[in-house]
């Protein structure tokens, strides 16, 4: 069972990864729908100006990719459907009318992005390194040129025969404010009513996006063999998933180049650029975007608009995860730190605070990041390589260590040893699961960030709540008496129940919550070392990690069960409960990571990342209602539930009681000293209650040894 549900971990993890169609995924209506309807602004953008229609054809384009939309639309879920429908209606009435361009394209960015929000669906997902041009010229030549043009201007040898003719890609003016995502719609989509159809069943994702940014550099030719040489790219514009949005107007003022002949230059420069080159270059270029997206957020909200600043907050917060884990295996102090820090800047971002106040949270997190740029810019030598090989796997092994030895030594103290295995099966199946894991990963799909932090979220959550459950259940059985009224009379049907049942559970959910992050640290380890001897400091740094953790297993697991009742129940019970807490507010951030739950910060709240405090309401709220389960579980198994039991058990006397004196007596009647002498024979029957079982440990070993000896 414990398999099964590891195996059900990785499939949902697959699915997350892996392309499904409109029928079973409302993303692919929904990002059709969304690209033509953007489409349709752009076209209408370019039929129409100052209130005049000045070129009909772009009008007409722009009602026939509108019709093309609320095809798409039929796709979305039942809700969904009806409202895009009618807004849908609404901007195709705008366009018959000749409404202002830019209303048109304002009530298509809303209904987007309204959707795209409702339905926790991220509309345009880009590579994030370039296209390959060589492909994409062949695939021009093959699938383009004959309409086209070898350049691109229209004047193919097929054009003739068309109306309208085939679009001129080398006239820079009219095409400056379209992006390679643009072109990429068009390529996929097709313009219905011409003779461009689409290629989406044609090529794959990967030379489509090829083509398409081939075509977006015809209208820049001279200018792209300059910028080979001339040009300069800041780190910031290096990733093509950025680049790839942004229309050849937004580069010129991004980079606040004038001049015709200078601009040229700059956007080829960065429509030529081969992205990041080894994960140095990556971490760079994904840490310059930071700054540029905290930048921003901070220059939205000294202008007051919050709503708009959190969410770029959150963006760069999105991009920071992405070299998170490298930064956690050079420093895992500034990791935890700047996570703090990110939380603290969005909740300033998102309320309205004095100028002052974001500027110090602003300039905080900037150091934070800067420091986290010079951190990741270094390479690693074989020495960290071994190092930090070994922190890995020691740090993520012991935590689930303690949680395994202290589930081992409970099953010892119950009398239930054999049913070691149970917790064995959990631990092996997390194992397993996590090397299928690693494996899915390299070679079946590649999961997002945000799909990481979904995965890790629902397993820290699910581990929180057996966690929890396991903890107060080890903390009722602190009493002696109640120990032993569980040793004498409910062992057996504990073994077979809920109570047992959970520590499988446990064990995997443990185990394999810490392979699944051991298996993205060693991903980030190999790629950030960019060395081809890698390998060999990484696995010594495994091996000797690995002995460590049988090391201390071995002595949890021996001496484990030597220690106190009363001490063992507590500790154990209080570490687990701990971990509970800890896991469960992790388990909200990622899943707020995510973009599964959304986010509301508390001012007022600290945030300790040790404790799993991140200062939200959402993951306040959870890790209240586990400190009100603790606290009334304290009072009930401490003081409720004892009284209760002292009037029953005056009322209903145990059958199988022995009566402690000749007659019976009321228990008011029992005096002080009576209890005190009470209560040290329970204590000395537990301790008797050891002994024997230390004896029946003794007599299995040396018979065990007796048999295995020749006759």
């Amino acid at each position: 069972m414990i398999l099964m549900y590891g195996l059900g971990l990785i499939v949902s993890a697959a699915a997350l990864g892996a392309p499904l169609t409109a029928q079973d995924d409302p993303s692919v209506a929904l990002r059709r729908m969304a690209a033509t309807a953007k489409l349709a602004a752009q076209e209408y953008a370019i039929g129409v100006a100052s209130g005049n229609v000045v070129s009909q054809a772009e009008v007409d384009e722009a009602e026939m990719f509108l019709a093309e939309a609320l095809r798409a639309a039929e796709g979305l879920p039942d809700g969904a459907r009806s409202r895009t429908r009618i807004a849908l209606e609404s901007i195709l009435s705008m366009v018959r009318t000749i409404a202002p361009s830019a209303d048109v394209a304002l009530a298509v960015d809303e209904l987007t992005s309204a959707l795209a929000e409702e339905l926790g669906i991220a509309l345009d997902v880009l590579p994030d390194s370039p296209p390959s041009h060589a492909r994409g010229a062949e695939l021009y030549q093959t699938e383009c040129a004959s309409c086209h043009g070898n350049l691109g201007a229209g004047d193919g040898p097929a054009a003739a025969g068309h109306d309208p003719p085939p679009a001129d890609l080398s006239d820079h003016v009219r095409l400056s404010n379209r992006s390679p995502l643009d072109f990429y719609r068009l390529v996929t989509i097709g313009v219905a009513g011409t003779a461009m159809s689409s290629f989406e069943d044609v090529l794959s994702e990967e030379d489509r996006w090829a083509v398409s940014l081939y075509a977006s550099r015809l209208r820049l030719p001279e200018a792209a063999e300059r910028a080979v040489e001339r040009g300069e790219v800041p780190a910031h514009l290096w990733r093509f998933s950025t680049t790839g949005r942004m229309s050849d107007d937004a580069i010129v003022r991004e980079l606040s180049v004038r001049g015709a002949d200078s601009s040229a230059v700059a956007v080829a420069s960065v429509r030529a650029h081969p992205g990041p080159r080894g994960e140095a270059e990556w971490a760079l270029a994904t840490m310059a975007l930071v700054l540029v997206q905290a930048d921003s957020a901070y220059g939205l909200a000294m202008e007051g608009r919050s709503h708009e600043a959190d969410a770029v907050a959150l963006n760069a917060y999105i991009t920071f995860e992405g070299v998170e884990r490298e930064l956690r295996l050079r420093s895992p102090g500034l990791a935890g730190r700047l996570e703090g820090e990110f939380a603290t800047f969005r909740a300033g971002v998102s309320a309205t605070r004095p100028p002052q106040e974001l500027r110090a949270l602003h300039g905080s997190l900037l150091e934070g990041l800067r420091q986290a740029q010079n951190a990741l810019g270094h390479r690693l030598t074989p020495y960290q390589l071994f190092f930090q090989s070994f922190v890995i796997l020691s740090r993520e092994g012991i935590e689930a260590i303690l949680i395994i030895g202290a589930l081992i030594a409970f099953l010892v103290k119950t009398g239930a040893e054999g049913r070691r295995r149970d917790v064995y099966y959990g631990v092996g199946a997390a194992l397993v699961a996590s090397v299928l894991t690693a494996v899915l990963i390299e070679t079946v799909f590649h999961i997002s960030v945000a799909q990481q932090e979904l995965l890790e979220g629902a397993t820290m959550l699910l581990a929180a709540g057996v966690m929890f459950y396991v903890s107060y259940w080890l903390l009722s059985k602190m009493e002696v008496a109640r120990w032993n009224r569980f040793v004498q009379g409910k062992v057996q049907r504990a073994l077979v129940g809920g109570s047992i049942l959970a520590l499988p559970t446990v064990a995997f959910l443990a185990v394999y919550r810490e392979g699944f992050e051991t298996v993205l640290f060693y991903k980030a380890l190999f790629v950030s070392s960019g060395a081809v001897g890698a390998a060999i400091p990484v696995a010594l740094g495994m091996l000797v990690a690995t002995v460590l953790l049988v090391v201390i297993y071995l002595a949890i697991s021996r001496y484990g069960v030597r220690i106190p009742l009363k001490p063992f129940f507590g500790i154990t019970g209080v570490f687990l409960y701990y971990m509970a807490f800890v896991f469960a507010g992790k388990g909200i951030l990622e899943l707020q990571g995510a973009g599964i739950l959304g986010v509301t910060y508390v001012s007022w709240a600290p945030v300790i990342p040790a404790l799993g405090v991140y200062g939200t309401a959402e993951g306040l709220l959870v890790q209240g209602v586990l400190v009100l389960l603790f606290a009334g579980g304290i009072v009930w198994t401490f003081f409720i539930e004892p009284r209760r039991l002292k009037v029953a058990s005056a009322l209903v006397p145990d059958p199988n009681e022995r009566p402690r004196s000749p007659g019976p007596r009321h228990p008011e009647m029992v005096t002080l000293p009576e209890r005190d002498l009470v209560c040290s024979l329970e204590r000395m029957d537990a301790d008797l209650a050891e002994v024997r079982a230390e004896i029946s440990r003794i007599k299995d070993h040396v018979t065990e040894k007796d048999e295995s000896l020749p006759n």
